[in-house]
């Protein structure tokens, strides 16, 4: 244990998070909300839960530093929160630009003057892996590199490895076409570096390619090099589930397995039976009276909660909605006869009469007008950004609309973008 206590994760947040926009259009991507907390949260406390206690978030950028540092601080709430002691330590990139996820790393280790093994993780990733178990294989191999791997039906999204019997890894090919992939083990971008790593940021190449190229990125620049060079570089094949949140499609499949599967190990409380994947969240005396609302209304059929479900606190729901395979965010108002299907509705958003919502994701503080005779219809993974005034008999489909919009009444928008 007193390795993995000894661990320093370092987790590069960088750039606008473009493809998961509007989402991300006012707040770092680590923390857009999944399952009713910030996604980076869920990494950070399953790996404090296993006994690591030094983060670093390596942050580029004015909304990304200001975001999780205004939230994370140095971890004294976080630690608070989910009962960690000792408590956990979060620290923040220096002031530094870096160039590129592998840069942020370098740029890290050599400010905090690290010289014992390093985790480096991604902010918009969800995973389950066994750190003791992945450092016990890195040392065994006497590994410079582990890289996290698992198997994926989409190759050509991620980068891909080629690897001997011993899982050490000969080839490596960034977003390779199908026909051309050695094989469908993905880089998860889950890393495990030896202290050593700090000589080969020092390297004439590396520093060469800063120079030239102005990037430093792992899949790119640094992995390709390091096995080009025959560096030992070796392959761990994560046991558990691992899940990339950085589309809106993604987000939702993301979710919905999941839920689905239970919530294993994301200290989720509200389960409202064993039998069922249904929970209806509350802590305080306020909150709990909402929930047991929200209760004698499943129970005497005045709503129905189908599948899997999260419900936080606070929320209020009319009579005839149905909630099917969905999450709802704190302090959400939810109208009669809404339907929400594979979606989620962050946190304090609105969603009046007659409403329908499928495989879609509704940002915080919207308000989607509708009623009986006018309903509302979102759809398509549709994403709605935050604090949107949606008018009443507005059909959207396919569509992204950028934060602090009043859309009028009756429009019909599909495969459109508004910023």
């Amino acid at each position: 244990m007193s390795e993995v206590n000894n661990l320093r994760v370092i987790i590069p947040v960088g750039g606008e998070a473009k493809r998961l926009k509007p989402l991300t259009c006012e707040v770092s991507k680590a923390l857009v909300r999944l399952l009713n907390r910030p996604l980076v949260e869920i990494a950070i406390v399953k790996l404090a839960r296993q006994g690591v206690r030094h983060f670093i978030f390596g942050v580029k950028g004015y909304v990304n530093y200001r975001a999780l540092y205004d939230y994370f601080q140095d971890g004294v709430g976080l630690s608070a929160k989910y009962g960690i002691d000792p408590r956990v330590h979060i620290k923040y990139q220096p002031n530094r630009e870096d160039l590129g996820s592998a840069d942020s790393v370098r740029i890290n280790m050599e400010y905090y003057e690290i010289d014992s093994p390093v985790v480096g993780v991604q902010g918009d990733n969800i995973f389950d892996i066994d750190i003791a178990d992945f450092l016990r294989f890195h040392k065994e191999k006497n590994a410079l590199m582990t890289i996290g791997l698992v198997h994926v039906e989409n190759v050509e999204d991620y980068g891909v490895v080629e690897m001997d019997k011993d899982f050490r890894i000969k080839r490596f090919v960034e977003k390779p076409r199908r026909e051309e992939a050695p094989s469908n083990l993905a880089n998860t971008g889950i890393y495990l570096l030896s202290p050593e790593i700090k000589k080969v940021f020092n390297e004439p190449k590396i520093k060469e390619m800063l120079e030239k190229s102005r990037r430093l990125d792992f899949g790119l620049d640094l992995i390709p090099y390091l096995v080009n060079s025959n560096a030992p570089v070796y392959g761990y094949i994560l046991k558990g589930e691992w899940h990339d949140v950085g589309t809106p499609q993604r987000y939702l499949n993301a979710m919905l397995r999941i839920l689905h599967s239970g919530a294993r190990g994301l200290d989720i409380e509200g389960k409202i039976s064993d039998e069922t994947n249904v929970w209806i969240q509350g802590h305080s005396p306020e909150a709990l009276k909402r929930r047991e609302e929200i209760l004698e209304k499943i129970r005497s059929g005045k709503i129905s909660v189908e599948g899997s479900a999260l419900i936080g606190r606070h929320c209020s729901i009319g009579e005839g909605t149905i909630i099917r395979d969905s999450c709802i965010d704190n302090y959400c108002i939810i109208g009669r006869n809404v339907v929400i299907e594979r979606s989620a509705i962050m946190d304090r958003a609105m969603i009046e009469d007659g409403a329908e919502i499928r495989d879609s994701i509704i940002g915080r503080h919207v308000r989607i007008k509708s009623s009986k005779n006018n309903p509302t219809k979102i759809v398509g993974v549709s994403v709605v950004g935050d604090d949107i005034v949606l008018g009443e008999g507005c059909e959207i489909i396919s569509t992204k609309i950028y934060p602090h919009k009043v859309i009028p009444s009756g429009r019909r928008m599909i495969n459109e973008i508004l910023e």
